[in-house]
């Protein structure tokens, strides 16, 4: 009988041991989503880019706007916070309705999604341009975001006309 109870405690010992370690291992597995920012956002931080940038022709030593849009390839969501440049003394983020337009403090940007700044819609108003522009000229534009900090780019100056896509 004694030789049973021995083995009947060594076979528990060794059954409470594997539980403890495989529940151990269960647990590291479930935590090690989290560490890319949450199991939310799979697929790693915001990466963003910019494209179909540009500014129509505004009239002589006026306002002008600013469409441009943001992709973002990364499984985070992020902000844009703040427009700012070189080439003008006040770059504001604004948004259209059918009767009013509105200025936003910033904008999201999804995570593996855009952030378009089209006609009729959101876009940039440029003011105070330091030189007058003409067809063809570059504005710098930086682009500061919540999450992955400033990206600058140059924008042309298109027609008035211009359509990205329709050219």
């Amino acid at each position: 009988m004694k030789g049973t109870l021995g083995f009947r405690r060594t076979a528990l010992a060794g059954a409470v041991l594997a539980t403890a370690l495989g529940g151990g291992a269960f647990l590291v597995a479930c935590g090690a989503g989290g560490q890319d920012g949450g199991g939310a956002t799979a697929g790693g931080a915001a990466r963003l880019s910019v494209a179909d940038s540009y500014i129509p022709m505004p009239p002589a030593g006026g306002m002008a706007a600013g469409y441009l849009t943001v992709r973002n390839e990364g499984g985070e969501d992020d902000e844009l916070v703040k427009v700012s440049s070189p080439g003008a003394s006040s770059v504001t983020m604004h948004r259209s309705t059918a009767s009013t337009m509105e200025q936003v403090e910033k904008l999201d940007v999804p995570a593996h999604g855009a952030l378009q700044l089209a006609r009729g819609g959101t876009h940039l108003m440029i003011m105070g341009w330091q030189k007058a522009p003409v067809l063809g000229d570059e504005l710098e534009l930086d682009l500061t975001f919540t999450r992955t900090g400033t990206i600058s780019v140059k924008v042309p100056v298109k027609e008035l006309t211009y359509r990205p896509g329709q050219q």
